[in-house]
């Protein structure tokens, strides 16, 4: 199983064990919703992804989204959009082994903020 939770504890969630997109997406509304310039997303299917302890709050942070966030610490959790109401995205800052969820890719990019290119190619040099 892919176990994570928020920071407090109060949720935990578990997401059976598969191999699952992930990617960095740089809508406002993630930046927003985060506090930070972008947010990193493992897409699992929403049959595979259970809450095992705590319910978490909804925030309908849009008319195709709706975001659930621990009302205690404030850790944004997972993503439901109505264009893929069958996934789940789940922020990989809180699973509790996010290292193991590389982003293969990135999604609105045309939205990036743009000193993520000046750090983007500092880093690679």
């Amino acid at each position: 199983m892919i176990t994570g939770g928020c920071f407090c504890g109060a949720i935990r969630y578990e997401i059976e064990d598969g191999d699952y997109p992930v990617a960095n997406c740089h809508c406002s509304m993630c930046r927003r919703t985060s506090g930070a310039p972008f947010v990193t997303w493992l897409v699992a299917p929403a049959s595979r992804f259970r809450y095992t302890s705590g319910e978490p709050r909804i925030l309908h942070s849009s008319e195709k989204g709706t975001r659930y966030f621990c009302e205690r610490c404030g850790t944004p959790l997972v993503c439901i959009t109505a264009d893929h109401p069958d996934n789940v995205d789940v922020t990989t800052g809180s699973l509790d082994e996010p290292g193991r969820y590389v982003p293969t890719f990135a999604v609105h990019e045309d939205t990036k903020l743009p000193w993520l290119h000046r750090t983007e190619q500092a880093a690679a040099s």
